[in-house]
C-alpha cells in the first residue's frame, strides 16, 4: 500500500508515525509549508517531500507516482479531483465530527458551541465538495462537561482519528478497496472558522 500523505502539524506527524508503525509505505509528504514539522519528520526519515505550489490545493504533480491511496491529516488545502485520479483509491481524510454534522475547518469548536453531549470522528472519501465525500468510518465519543475543544481534540478526537485512519487503510490493504456510505445530506450542518479556532 503506497501512500502519499498530505498534512501538516502534530496530527500530520502522529499519523505518519501511526502508518509507518503498521508497516504502510509512505512514498510521498505533500505539505503547504516547507518548515512544518511534518516536512521535518519526514526528511528526518528520508522520506521525500514536496510543497505545494498553492497554499488551498493540492494537484496531481505533486502526488507521488504509483500512489494507491492518498491521506489527509490535518490539511486545509483541497486535493483536486485530478490529484485523486492519480491514486488508484482516491483519497481519504479524517474530519472530526460525525459527518455530515459540523462540516468545515472549525468542527471541534462548533461541537462545544453548540452543546452538544456526543462528538465523533469521521474518515471520509476526500471529494469535490469539502467535507461531503462518502464515509469510509466513523465512531463517536461522549464530550465532557465544561471541556474546550482544545481538550476535546488533544483526549478523543486526535487519538480516534489515529485509530480510524489504520482501521480503514489496514481495509483497503487487505480488501484493495474502502468501505464508502453516502452522507445523508438533510442532516448537513456547517462548521465555518470562528475568531479564536485553533484547529
Amino acid at each position: 500500500m503506497r501512500i502519499t500523505l498530505v498534512g501538516s502539524r502534530h496530527f500530520g506527524v502522529t499519523t505518519f508515525n501511526t502508518l509507518r508503525q503498521h508497516g504502510v509505505d509512505i512514498i510521498r509528504v505533500v505539505v503547504h509549508d516547507g518548515e512544518d514539522r511534518l516536512a521535518a519528520t519526514a526528511r528526518a526519515a528520508g522520506i521525500e517531500v514536496v510543497v505545494q505550489a498553492h497554499p488551498k490545493r493540492v494537484l496531481a504533480s505533486e502526488i507521488g507516482p504509483g500512489t494507491d491511496l492518498i491521506v489527509t491529516a490535518h490539511s486545509h488545502a483541497r486535493v483536486t479531483r485530478e490529484a485523486l485520479a492519480t491514486a488508484k483509491l482516491g483519497g481519504i481524510g479524517y474530519h472530526p465530527s460525525l459527518l455530515p454534522r459540523h462540516r468545515g475547518i472549525a468542527a471541534v469548536e462548533w461541537t462545544i458551541k453548540e452543546g452538544d453531549p456526543i462528538a465523533g470522528g469521521t474518515v471520509y472519501h476526500l471529494a469535490d465538495r469539502m467535507d461531503a465525500g462518502a464515509i469510509a468510518a466513523q465512531e463517536w465519543v461522549f464530550v465532557k462537561k465544561g471541556e474546550t475543544a482544545r481538550e476535546l481534540w488533544e483526549r478523543a478526537l486526535a487519538p480516534l482519528g489515529q485509530k480510524l485512519l489504520a482501521d480503514v487503510i489496514f481495509h483497503a490493504k487487505t480488501h484493495n478497496n474502502l468501505p464508502a456510505t453516502p452522507q445523508e445530506e438533510e442532516f448537513a450542518t456547517q462548521a465555518p472558522s470562528l475568531p479564536d479556532s485553533k484547529h
